[in-house]
């Protein structure tokens, strides 16, 4: 069964069936399922498993993804979970995404990716690229690096897979290539993949270092969040509501206007 579907049948769901049907799935289903939810469903069905259950779900998401969903925890039961996650380069890539605002190009991003040396050969290169996959859901975009991870230029399958297998890359890569930099605002990377029509941009940091990248459906995500404020806040809404809440919820969320009013 499609994560989408598992996500559909657990929006149906009481808290104590959801949290039973995460516990019973494999978490490399009921992690992405997770990210379907609506936020307030998702949190309530977190805040119900213990800190060890939360690190397996979070093990099984890109790093964005487990970074959004330890930020919403308290700083103890965050510390905790952080502690059970087996994978230590993955909880400190979430940690170190923990560091940037949530609305810049720092907080946005994911740290999987799949980056190549200009100093490799073709041959090493698909090696490389093969271990890294390992850990990447989908390949937007092969960047290139130097020894200093300082981002070099972009690599096209296609000229990588027609390239004499001895062929260095610095011979064979792109250079040209948009990014932005971890401080970068959230409505800056939506301008520039729209205006570029990208699937994905790289970010780096001050250095010029290669620390991540931001794909179409993250966001899509950072704008539909901004959209929905931007309408609360034309609407009179005071408070973070969501458009499937009661009325109830709704009235009281835009009282302090309708008061005055």
């Amino acid at each position: 069964m499609h994560f989408a579907d598992v996500a559909e049948i657990i929006d149906e769901l009481n808290l104590d069936e959801a949290v039973f049907i995460i516990k019973l799935l494999d978490s490399e289903k009921t992690s992405e399922a997770l990210m379907e939810l609506d936020e307030d469903q998702r949190e309530r069905i977190i805040n119900a498993l213990s800190p060890k259950e939360i690190a397996g779900e979070l093990e099984e998401m890109d790093t964005d993804d487990a970074a959004d969903i330890l930020s919403e925890l308290s700083e103890e039961v965050a510390q905790e979970v952080i502690n059970e996650i087996e994978d230590e380069q993955h909880a400190e890539d979430i940690v170190e995404l923990l560091r940037y605002d949530e609305n810049s190009a720092g907080g946005l991003m994911a740290k999987e990716l799949i980056k190549v040396n200009e100093n490799w050969s073709v041959t090493g290169c698909l090696s490389e690229m093969r271990a890294q996959g390992e850990n990447v859901t989908r390949v937007h975009s092969i960047y290139v690096v130097d020894n200093a991870n300082k981002l070099k230029g972009r690599l096209s399958l296609k000229d990588l897979i027609t390239a004499p297998d001895n062929a260095p890359i610095k011979d064979v890569y792109i250079p040209k290539v948009d990014f932005v930099n971890v401080h970068t605002t959230g409505e800056e990377v939506a301008r520039l993949m729209r205006k570029y029509d990208l699937e994905a941009i790289p970010v780096v940091d001050e250095l010029n270092r290669l620390v991540g990248r931001i794909t179409i459906d993250d966001i899509v995500d950072f704008i539909t969040e901004e959209a929905e404020k931007d309408y609360q806040l034309a609407s009179g809404i005071s408070q973070d509501v969501e458009a499937n809440d009661s009325i109830w919820d709704l009235t009281k969320a835009r009282l302090p206007w309708l008061v005055l009013g």
